[in-house]
């Protein structure tokens, strides 16, 4: 397995957390991931009175690598405001599939994980060639 700098990325993702807008839940979440070319991106979580359409700090990261000039995500983090590390939901497992495929290592309270430990059998690109 590749080394990362994970305590980087972790001071990353709770450095963003302190921007989140979250007025309803009080719960910030900041993300941060490395892509492919060295870039950390990182997102918060943006918070909507219409609660279904919230953004997760995944979505944050993700429109900062597209937007960045996209590329692939090699390594991930999410955290709390304490900084303890969180698991992506469902949805957002999706959209980390899709811009970093199964390889992708997450930080997770059980350790680094392939995504395809926590997304088995996903649904991709792939199958819809």
């Amino acid at each position: 397995m590749t080394e990362f700098n994970w305590p980087s990325l972790r001071v990353s993702a709770l450095d963003v957390s302190a921007r989140a807008y979250v007025p309803y839940s009080h719960y910030p979440v900041g993300a941060a991931a490395l892509a492919d070319d060295g870039r950390v991106v990182t997102g918060c979580n943006v918070e909507n009175a219409a609660y279904g359409v919230v953004l997760c700090a995944e979505c944050g990261v993700i429109s900062s690598l597209v937007a960045g000039g996209g590329g692939r995500l090699l390594a991930f983090t999410c955290c709390d405001a304490a900084g303890a590390v969180i698991t992506p939901c469902g949805r957002c497992r999706q959209l980390l599939w899709e811009h970093g495929g199964p390889d992708l290592l997450l930080d997770t309270p059980s350790g680094i994980l392939p995504l395809s430990a926590l997304l088995p059998q996903a649904f991709g690109p792939d199958n819809l060639a």
